[in-house]
């Protein structure tokens, strides 16, 4: 059915760049190589419970170059996934760890808001340590290489868009059904099941929800892609333990500027951290950048957004965004944000686009 639907779900396979750059995503949908999570699963390191943070970040430095080497292996076919030996420890069980003392101070975003969730506390997402889903279907919706995409819609956000259209559950925290790791396990196995060609964590957030997501991995054995679908404001120990495990990369570019994100999403170091995580994240797995064209900010956003991608991530593919349209409080209150409270011209689309065919940014196949 959902060919029918979304044709280009699979026409779009007949494009090189798309091929090209969406290689290892790829790879795996045609079973020619693991998932990375499956890979994490069975790499066997050595730490101990009662390690500090700090000692046990310093050893999973140490193993991700040591996965880096091993997944090489075996995308090469030097070796293969069952060879491995996970024995008691596995670099799985690290990462599970380390979320565990992480959400104990939490610092699981860039706020560092320093809470303990694990006890009750909540942070600028408003989540304590409960994980919450809000629905849970194949997304027919999302760029065509990703369709059918086993969406996972989590509560709370770290960002407070005044334009956001999932305000129902970024907003509230309590807008979902709270999930153990092996029932988030559960629903990503159905979903797959169903046809999945990726399993699409997203929100509200899903970087708030790390200590769970990785944990349910542990529940986890089918052959499917791990999608990530985020704001990118996750914090540098997040991003750590997340480029192991993450197949597919898709995460929102908002802003060019540190002022408008300050503005309209009252985030701070919006620009430095955001650019930040991009650059890491594009050399550790295949990705595709969505930016939402703003409404009068074609030259402080828009341009800005599309020249860095231009410069440091070249090889990824980019969806420019058109469908903006006012919600949340800037339909409640469109005096107080007069500039947005519109929709975008077609000429400032057209400029969008103009810029980015100047720049060889490659947008037109997957959006």
């Amino acid at each position: 059915m959902w060919r029918l639907l979304r044709p280009d779900s699979v026409s779009i396979w007949k494009n090189e760049e798309v091929r090209k750059r969406l290689s290892h995503y790829r790879a795996i949908l045609l079973g020619k190589r693991p998932p990375k999570y499956r890979v994490v699963k069975k790499m066997y390191v050595d730490f101990n419970v009662d390690d500090s943070l700090k000692e046990l970040l310093k050893i999973h430095r140490k193993a991700s170059e040591e996965f880096k080497g091993l997944y090489r292996d075996i995308v090469n076919d030097v070796m293969s996934l069952e060879e491995l030996d996970e024995g008691d420890k596995s670099f799985l069980d690290l990462k599970t760890l380390l979320l565990k003392k992480i959400i104990k101070e939490c610092m699981l975003c860039e706020w560092r808001c320093g809470v303990n969730r694990e006890k009750g506390e909540r942070g600028v997402c408003g989540l304590n340590s409960t994980v919450r889903v809000a629905s849970a279907f194949l997304h027919l919706g999302e760029e065509a290489p990703l369709v059918p995409s086993g969406t996972i819609f989590f509560t709370g956000c770290s960002f407070k868009c005044v334009f956001c259209q999932n305000w129902d559950i970024s907003t509230r925290p309590e807008n979902g059904v709270a999930v153990s790791p092996r029932e988030l396990a559960e629903i990503a196995t159905r979903l797959y099941l169903e046809g999945a060609r990726n399993i699409n964590y997203v929100g509200g957030n899903p970087d708030q929800q790390l200590h769970i997501i990785v944990e349910s991995l542990k529940y986890m054995d089918v052959n499917v892609p791990l999608l990530w679908n985020s704001n990118m404001y996750m914090s540098i120990e997040s991003l750590a333990i997340l480029v192991d495990l993450v197949d597919i990369w898709l995460p929102d570019f908002k802003y060019g500027n540190n002022e408008c994100a300050l503005k309209l999403s009252k985030i701070p170091r919006y620009f430095e951290v955001v650019s930040r995580n991009h650059r890491i994240a594009c050399r550790n797995g295949d990705m595709i950048i969505r930016h939402l064209v703003l409404p009068g900010h074609i030259e402080c956003c828009t341009k800005p957004i599309l020249k860095w991608i231009a410069e440091h991530c070249p090889q990824t593919l980019v969806n420019i965004m058109e469908q903006y349209r006012p919600e949340h409080l800037v339909l409640r209150y469109p005096h107080k944000y007069p500039s947005i409270a519109r929709r975008v011209h077609g000429d400032e689309l057209q400029e969008a686009y103009r810029y980015a065919d100047q720049l060889g940014i490659c947008w037109r196949p997957v959006s």
